[in-house]
């Protein structure tokens, strides 16, 4: 897994390695980028040296088995174009997308140079991307989710998990838009409020499945039992949104 550093605990790194851990798996984390964060937003950041990553991948490889690769913020383009290389010499290894721009409150995560990178490199070598709506807008360029999607399957993705979280109404739905004649939809309850780090979880939660043999489609039915789970049981950690509490005894 490749994400940035929350210092709240609540998103990034953090919420990969527990979220894989909750669900059965070691995580192999790799640091992208340093944050300046809190609950309630992201105020600065700054990328690991993608030297460095590249070092951190070849030396997991050839220690580990790796049997899912997921990603969120990925700090710079340097970034993506090791990563790319990494997976392209590693084929088969499915690999997790979470296209983090944003944060919740708004604070940037990655300038024009990393999402064109993403879109162009990282997004074709990739099983599945899981953009909530504001991203998917943005990377599909359409107001409208089913022609962004469309547009950015035509734009060489595999599969684009269609978040729903930051919508409204009484039950989240999710999105599974690939290149079968119609899109598969799950629909969750929807629990009041915003919740800090539920994209991360989710596509690690995702990953992990993936990682322990489920298929596409079960690891996404998983991975979102888990997260509802885990929002009915948020903490009030700091003054912003709460956090899922990961950490929630979990059973397949």
């Amino acid at each position: 897994m490749l994400s940035g550093l929350d210092p709240s605990g609540g998103a990034g790194i953090q919420a990969d390695i527990q979220a894989v851990t909750s669900l059965g798996c070691h995580p192999l984390p790799v640091l992208t980028c340093l944050t300046v964060q809190d609950t309630r937003n992201v105020y600065g950041a700054e990328p690991v040296s993608a030297d460095l990553i590249q070092k951190q991948l070849q030396c997991l490889a050839d220690d580990s088995p790796i049997h899912a690769i997921k990603t969120g913020a990925l700090g710079n383009a340097a970034v993506v174009d090791v990563l790319v290389d990494f997976i392209r010499e590693h084929p088969g290894i499915p690999v997790i997308t979470d296209p983090v721009i944003k944060a919740a409150g708004g604070g940037d995560l990655a300038d024009d140079e990393l999402v064109s990178a993403m879109k162009e490199k990282l997004f074709p070598v990739a099983e599945m991307i899981t953009p909530n709506g504001v991203e998917l807008a943005m990377l599909g360029n359409s107001e409208d989710a089913d022609q962004a999607a469309d547009n950015l399957l035509k734009g060489g993705c595999e599969s684009v998990l269609a978040t729903g979280g930051h919508g409204t109404g009484i039950h989240i739905i999710n999105t599974l838009y690939n290149h079968a004649p119609e899109p598969m939809r799950w629909e969750i309850e929807r629990i009041g409020g915003e919740y800090h780090g539920t994209g991360c979880t989710l596509a690690a939660a995702i990953s992990a499945g993936r990682a322990s043999g489920l298929s596409p489609r079960a690891a996404i039915s998983q991975a979102q039992n888990y997260v509802h789970r885990a929002i009915l049981h948020a903490l009030e950690v700091g003054k912003g949104q709460p956090v899922p509490d990961r950490g929630i005894l979990w059973e397949r």
